[in-house]
């Protein structure tokens, strides 16, 4: 189910960024991977301990790239493959789908600012890190960094972090 409209599907091709819409402020981003048994399924970054929980102060030390189901992550969802007129998307089955399959089961730190579902999704698709969400949002995460980092230091200090 696409955005806007509950009839339509957005055709997806392999190497495809989706994008679900969280609030007004994120979307979760993901690659879509291809079907599996007649089920597509989308690549992306998540928390191990729990995919709805929000990381703590904007990082997630145990986080892992997994292959879903498509419509788990969201029944409402969008093609984004944002920066196309920018950068060459790299070939699915020679470089997207190794890296992919490549990460699975390891751990990856997230990070809001520098390493988020975004920058994971355009690091598959085109080989780099770029996220429009944080440079679009710079003021509000820098007002949200600005109470993280004395908690981070403090907890880090305390060796909890």
């Amino acid at each position: 189910v696409g955005l806007g409209n509950k009839n339509s599907c957005p055709k997806l091709f392999p190497g495809d960024i989706v994008e679900y819409p969280r609030n007004k402020y994120f979307s979760h981003f993901a690659v879509y991977y291809g079907e599996r048994d007649g089920v597509p399924y989308v690549a992306h970054l998540t928390f191990r301990d729990s995919d709805n929980k929000l990381p703590l102060f904007g990082r997630a030390l145990r986080s892992e790239v997994k292959l879903d189901p498509l419509e788990l992550l969201g029944k409402k969802y969008k093609v984004n493959n944002m920066l196309d007129d920018t950068y060459p998307a790299r070939d699915f089955h020679s470089t997207i789908k190794p890296a992919i399959d490549d990460l699975m089961g390891r751990e990856v730190t997230f990070d809001i600012l520098f390493h988020n579902s975004e920058h994971q999704a355009t690091l598959l698709r085109y080989g780099v890190k770029k996220s429009a969400q944080v440079s679009a949002r710079d003021f509000f995460i820098e007002r949200i960094y600005k109470h993280i980092m004395p908690a981070w230091k403090k907890l880090f200090e305390e060796k909890k972090l």
